[in-house]
């Protein structure tokens, strides 16, 4: 994401325009500027003995193995430019790359046998980092989501071994591997729109499961593999219309309100189970298969604005989309949020107890409820 100009046709659009989460902005890393950190209070629903992983760099998207004793996440790092993928124990012991040290990389797993990782990269492509999307100058600014020109790739635990399994000129990332191993689900901007796809894990009998022009994006496999849920946004008004065709011509995503939903893994039964106005992201499903938590910046309305604020609190939610909790209290941002596969222990990346402004780092806690 980085902070661009919009077209000002686009102005009338403004009011929907949610500050996105600062969660792995390169260019906020060289800026110099004085930082006072304001000891927030945090409360925590259900999370205990809240204990901090990284301390360098900025970091997002950690998630679990599948024996629970390992977490693989991007993170610049090191001094990178864009980021590389690691893998740490639980504890935060042993960091590790993973990915190749050029390119940029994003949106790694773990495969159930834990012996092999897929994640998604430009690393095929020269350049230390891809160049940023065309992006018309105007008269607003908001943090913009680049397309970069991702392909997927699948390799051996420790990095080696490397094998691209989709070969597509535009956006493919968000890979999540399902419980048997055999399916993945992913999103891509390779027919001109960004949806959600699924492929067998060779990359081989790719499907498109959604269809609708808009945003589809973030697929979750359900821990049985037969559901998945997803993050999604549909223009409705001709200036939202007009906003995402210029988006998609141009590789980049504006921040919008975003919903959740859920489908069936062949796609069938769509089901919209949380809408509110605000940017509900990063859903991920508990072990028991009844139940999804998230992220979201629902609480944070700012009247005078007219718009929902930047404050992003973890949330947990039935899957009929009844029984909302918030387990998060803080004034900080809280994303990407996973829980073990026992569902004894959460990840996730928060901007509790930075170095710098905005700087993200990864956390994990025990689950008690």
């Amino acid at each position: 994401m980085w902070l661009k100009k919009i077209d000002p046709k686009l102005y009338k659009f403004r009011n929907l325009l949610i500050i996105f989460p600062l969660v792995l902005i390169a260019a906020c890393l060289n800026r110099k500027e004085s930082f006072n950190y304001v000891e927030w209070s945090f409360n925590d629903l259900y999370m205990k003995n809240v204990t901090q992983l990284t301390f360098e760099g900025d970091n997002g998207e950690a998630y679990f193995s599948w024996d629970g004793k390992k977490l693989i996440f991007q993170s610049n790092r090191g001094g990178y430019e864009c980021d590389k993928i690691w893998i740490m124990n639980i504890d935060g012991s042993e960091k590790h790359m993973v990915s190749p040290a050029h390119g940029a990389h994003t949106c790694s797993f773990f495969f159930p046998d834990d012996q092999k990782i897929i994640f998604a990269s430009t690393s095929h492509i020269e350049g230390e980092c891809p160049p940023k999307p065309n992006i018309n100058a105007g008269t607003i600014s908001g943090h913009i989501w680049p397309l970069y020109p991702y392909d997927i790739f699948v390799a051996n635990v420790d990095g080696s071994n490397m094998v691209k399994i989709t070969d597509n000129p535009e956006y493919d990332a968000e890979p999540i591997v399902s419980s048997d191993g055999k399916q993945i689900v992913f999103g891509s901007k390779r027919d001109g729109d960004f949806d959600v796809y699924i492929m067998n894990s060779d990359g081989s009998n790719i499907r498109r499961l959604t269809d609708r022009v808009g945003y589809d994006g973030g697929p979750w496999f359900s821990p049985d593999g037969k559901k998945i849920v997803w993050r999604a946004w549909y223009p409705e008004t001709e200036d939202e219309k007009s906003m995402w065709r210029q988006c998609m011509e141009n590789d980049y995503i504006i921040p919008m309100p975003l919903d959740l939903w859920i489908m069936d893994s062949d796609g069938s039964n769509k089901r919209l189970i949380l809408k509110n106005g605000a940017t509900n992201f990063a859903p991920s499903w508990h072990p028991d298969g009844k139940r999804i938590i998230f992220s979201s910046n629902m609480d944070d309305w700012k009247a005078d604005k007219k718009r929902f604020g930047h404050n992003f609190e973890l949330y947990i939610i039935n899957m009929d989309g009844t029984g909302l909790k918030r387990i998060t209290y803080n004034n900080v941002f809280d994303g990407f949020p996973m829980f073990s596969p026992d569902g004894k222990k959460i990840v996730f990346a928060s901007n509790r107890n930075p170095k710098r402004p905005r700087a993200t780092d990864i956390f994990i806690a025990d689950w008690v409820e």
